[in-house]
């Protein structure tokens, strides 16, 4: 197995509990994933930040609030996400538009998740939205983050069936299931560039 050093950077930014960054804390550690998560960055105060504390991992909490303005507010947080030198940054429950800066940085580089079959559902409400759709199957979706809302190119989905007894709670807890399974196996199979190949 690869040392850390030799494994491909990945960072991580979320603004909740951080559920999926635990799934791949332990996945790595574990060894079930060869990657090395070099930081967790967040803006705001998130609990997630718990789980990178913990594991020893860099981190960072960038506020809006603390920008003069949305185009300050990306480029400071292009440069403390570049400082990592990662191969993948992963938005993991982030919930700010990446601006250009931030993209431009990382042209398919920067993955999503999000907890429907796009492009059905998009947004912030989507296991209500199934659920209100009368859709009898959902599931999650992994996609290359582009300026738009949940609009990026399509990398992998899992399907979960919606059951008749389900309400927000449950499905979207079968939902958060599947997606922590892909993750891991879409990052397992990522194609990684060389370490260093970045401005």
């Amino acid at each position: 197995m690869p040392s850390r050093s030799e494994r491909p950077g990945v960072a991580v930014l979320i603004s909740g509990s951080g559920s999926l960054l635990r799934a791949l804390i332990e996945a790595s550690q574990s060894g079930r994933l060869e990657v090395e998560l070099v930081g967790v960055g967040s803006d705001r105060t998130a609990e997630g930040l718990i789980w990178a504390e913990q594991a020893g991992l860099p981190n960072f909490v960038w506020p809006l609030e603390a920008a003069a303005d949305r185009a300050e507010w990306d480029r400071g947080l292009t440069r403390r996400v570049a400082a990592w030198e990662p191969e993948l940054v992963l938005s993991l429950g982030f919930m700010r538009l990446l601006g250009p800066a931030f993209l431009d940085r990382f042209e398919g580089r920067c993955l999503n998740t999000h907890p429907s079959l796009l492009p059905s559902f998009p947004g912030r409400r989507a296991v209500r939205d199934a659920l209100a759709g009368g859709v009898k199957l959902t599931g999650c979706t992994i996609f290359q983050v582009d300026a738009g809302v949940d609009t990026g190119p399509i990398v992998a989905q899992a399907a979960v069936p919606v059951l008749p007894q389900d309400d927000e709670t449950s499905l979207h807890e079968r939902v958060k299931t599947a997606e922590r399974q892909l993750l891991i196996d879409v990052i397992g199979e990522w194609p990684f560039g060389r370490r260093g190949d970045y401005d």
